[in-house]
């Protein structure tokens, strides 16, 4: 029988907007359907079809689609809420028609997509002024763009220059050289060209590597660039500028601006070609207010000439979120400088990487300033379509984490939990965070230890945003997984070991850093790319998949009770995920080595005991929570009573040896030097995880006043104090609480709840 899922959009902007460009991607049940063929998407204020791009980014081992993705365009009115209907029809049933011949929907310009011998071609048509924009590529050129054409106006590739790259103490900019173009994506909604390149300094022959990807969206004149430097070199590289150019190729009179804004926009404007500029930099952000959410909007940064024959305008994404940055237009044309020279020193160390992206807009010389500037609001603040929580909920994809019963002072704090963390700006820092603890225990010789996503930040954001379809929680998945696949990864070493890795929290996010099976994770890259259909998300969750199983092979994995209970229960979790989410058995050929280690270390030592000083070994009950988390994972896909009986058995001794029972909370370590109270959240996930494999509550009462301590108090999203330091940071509190906390809170309260306490 098939399924509708409504499919909404909150009230945004004031103006309507006409066949905008939009994404979606949700779950679905198992064995709901097979194929995406037949699936349409109708808009029931038209009564119409809407065009649609589908494609499925994982498949249940049956082979049943587990998440789609869905790009379409759509007609959302000025200051409404709006809804769509997708329609999944069951196997061998009739389907709606929904063909591009069949669509009636305003009018539709699809993107096309041309494969030429030496490149590629990509066209449309503009839906408002109905006049032709298009580019064309050419594999191993010095030039991104070989043409475009807008309208009647054409630019060749030399007047579109760039990115430019300079090192500092060198005076000699580096020449660039494409790879072969490829096709990510190709329409009708939407085109996505990709292509690895080169930066080559001329006198030292250095090379440096980049990615380069330009999106085109069906009848707009306006195509994104997506920029990744990568520092494939030994040494850190000291990025002098970085910048991108857009020549005029008309004489006569021109105007020129450049634009910022969080609240209103800020206008320098050249009515004579003068040279008009806007310049983000750590000073700028500390001397101004701002009351957004960073990661959803802060605010616009843009510049444009329009002559007599037209115009372009290019905004940078999230500039003052990414700062350094500037904007700057004159006679000749625009610049953006992705990093200004001599503003403030971007230092991109060995194997880090960056992805920095804008948007080149060509308009007729007849657009409004306000329109340009609507254009590139809505590029920063792009709409979010969403399902609903319950069909979150059906799909039974996600950890068991939906309320039974709304509880308002909980979610309270929960969300309060989310939002409270530290907002780090900078180009390297956005979207992750400092530890204050970590830097205040010295760890860092007095620098800043960065938290490098720990606790898979990013994957407690996509659950909160599953539990409650607010999207900021979105965005904040956005951000974080977005830093740490260019910074918080390895992409490059002299060792190989280390290639395709995630950094532990440290200095500088790399520096004397080590990777551990312990601070390997996937799941918040994996929720990622299904919500934005990057396939990074899946490439970089797939390369950590395959660092963790080198790590495996190290000695110190070797001998089960050689290492902690939480080393080889992460890596469990994170190669439980990878199975998961591709069905390749292939992720499984180390977890059966880790399961008869925990097996064998029980025997040998009675319990799940961690090495300490030279002549300890002790219960941690924190890291004992975690392997006990990830075995469950494991048993959900492979039901065994054999290791039913091992996760009840290991939390029961957890219990009896590490509860203090006249104060109802657990132990920190067990040391006399550490047995100090602990608060750590994740021991209520392995309490819950009990009493849902047994039934019995008496594993709740246990986290009875652990859970009241981590949810006593709700505080609401302030401005925190700014300050300046390798970074503008506002706030102090670090993602980790939050990262550690979702899962264990929200499933606890659901088995309380279920079990009537």
């Amino acid at each position: 029988m098939s399924k509708q899922i409504e499919i909404f959009i909150d009230k945004l902007y004031r103006y309507d907007r006409i066949l905008e460009p939009c994404y979606i991607g949700f779950p679905l049940k198992k064995g709901l359907i097979f194929d995406t063929e037949n699936i349409s998407l109708m808009d029931p204020a038209e009564n119409a079809l809407l065009p649609t791009q589908i494609k499925v980014t994982s498949r249940y081992g049956d082979g049943s689609v587990r998440f789609i993705f869905i790009r379409f365009l759509a007609d959302i009115p000025a200051n409404e809420k709006c809804s769509f209907t997708c329609n999944l029809p069951a196997a061998g049933e009739e389907p709606e028609s929904c063909s591009l011949e069949d669509t009636d929907f305003r009018r539709f310009n699809p993107v096309r997509v041309k494969e030429t011998s030496d490149g590629i071609e990509v066209s449309t048509v503009d839906d408002v002024s109905d006049t032709l924009f298009s580019y064309t590529l050419k594999s191993n050129s010095e030039e991104v763009f070989d043409l475009i054409t807008a309208d009647d106006r054409t630019f060749p590739g030399k007047q579109l220059s760039g990115p430019i790259l300079k090192k500092s103490g060198d005076a000699n900019a580096y020449s660039l050289k494409t790879g072969d173009w490829k096709v990510v994506e190709d329409g009708p909604v939407c085109a996505i060209l990709k292509t690895q390149g080169t930066h080559i300094n001329n006198i030292t022959k250095e090379t440096l590597s980049f990615e380069l990807k330009l999106t085109a969206f069906a009848g707009k004149s306006y195509t994104e660039v997506s920029y990744r430097i990568i520092n494939d070199t030994d040494n850190p590289f000291d990025i002098e500028s970085l910048r991108f150019q857009v020549k005029r190729n008309s004489e006569g009179k021109v105007r020129t601006i450049a634009a910022s804004s969080n609240y209103k926009t800020d206008y320098v404007t050249g009515e004579n070609g003068e040279k008009v500029e806007k310049v983000i930099d750590s000073d700028f952000l500390m001397k101004e207010s701002n009351e957004h959410f960073a990661e959803t909007f802060y605010g616009t940064l843009f510049a444009d000439f329009t002559d007599n024959d037209g115009g372009v305008c290019a905004t940078i994404y999230q500039a003052q979120q990414n700062y350094p940055k500037a904007a700057m237009a004159d006679a000749d044309g625009l610049t953006l400088f992705l990093v200004p020279e001599d503003v403030e020193k971007v230092i991109l160390e060995s194997g880090m990487s960056r992805e920095q992206k804008f948007l080149l807009h060509f308009h007729s010389k007849e657009e409004e300033i306000s329109s340009l500037n609507d254009r590139s609001i809505v590029y920063q603040m792009p709409y979010r379509p969403y399902v609903l929580p319950d069909v979150q909920k059906e799909s039974g994809v996600w950890p068991n984490i939906f309320p039974s019963k709304n509880e308002p002072k909980f979610e309270r704090c929960l969300i309060a939990k989310a939002d409270n963390h530290c907002r780090c700006y900078g180009m390297l820092n956005f979207g992750d965070s400092y530890d204050s603890n970590y830097t205040a225990q010295g760890r860092g010789g007095g620098k800043l230890i960065w938290s490098n996503n720990e606790y898979d930040y990013p994957h407690a954001c996509a659950l909160l945003y599953a539990r409650t379809g607010i999207r900021r929680f979105l965005d904040y998945n956005i951000a974080s997984a977005s830093h740490w696949m260019d910074v918080d990864v390895c992409h490059y070493h002299k060792d190989p070991l280390y290639i395709g890795g995630q950094w532990e929290h440290t200095k500088g996010h790399v520096i004397d850093g080590v990777m551990v099976c312990s601070h390997e994770w996937v799941e918040g890259l994996l929720d990622y790319y299904h919500f934005t259909g990057d396939v990074r998300g899946l490439e970089t969750a797939i390369g950590i998949g395959e660092n963790v199983k080198k790590l495996l092979d190290l000695p110190m994995y070797a001998k089960a009770g050689e290492s902690s209970a939480r080393e080889t229960g992460w890596a469990l979790r994170t190669l439980t995920a990878l199975y998961i989410e591709t069905s390749d058995k292939t992720w499984l050929s180390k977890c059966e080595k880790i399961l008869d280690d925990f097996k064998t270390w029980e025997k040998q030592y009675g319990h799940w005991f961690s090495p300490y000083t030279d002549n300890t070994i002790i219960r941690v009950p924190f890291m004992i929570s975690i392997a006990v988390g990830s075995l469950a994972r494991y048993y959900k896909q492979f039901p065994d009573e054999e290791l039913k009986g091992l996760i009840l058995r290991a939390v029961d001794d957890m219990i009896e040896n590490c509860y203090v029972e006249s104060l109802g909370l657990f132990y920190y370590k067990e040391l006399p030097s550490l047995s100090r109270l602990g608060n750590n959240p994740l021991l209520l996930e392995a309490l819950t995880i009990a009493y849902d494999l047994s039934g019995d509550s008496k594993y709740l009462e246990y986290g009875i006043e652990t859970f009241k301590n981590n949810t006593s108090d709700a505080p609401s999203y302030t401005s925190a104090k700014k300050k300046a330091e390798n970074s503008v940071i506002v706030g102090t509190v670090s993602s980790k609480g939050f990262a550690q906390s979702m899962i264990p809170l929200a499933g606890f309260q659901r088995a309380l709840t279920e079990a009537g306490m």
